[in-house]
């Protein structure tokens, strides 16, 4: 049997609490909210304005070790 868009969710979210309890769970859902704004219109606002060496400059500085919060939860 399929289960629901909504049951997957409340079931999701027990599992969290489960596994969390609710004040973790709840630092752990605003730690992953959404955002705001229209990331793909400002993303080709500011593309629009980089040259193709501008580009290649930013992939290979991305290519630099990321220290960032992800490695200290999963290393």
């Amino acid at each position: 049997m399929t289960k629901t868009q909504e049951e997957i969710i409340q079931k999701g979210y027990q599992a969290l609490i489960d596994a969390l309890g609710v004040v973790d769970t709840i630092r752990f859902i605003q730690y992953f909210s959404p955002g705001q704004g229209d990331y793909t219109q400002e993303r080709h606002q500011w593309l629009e304005k980089m040259s193709l060496n501008d580009m290649f400059l930013a992939m290979k500085q991305s290519e630099k070790p990321d220290n960032n919060q992800y490695d200290e939860i999963i290393g």
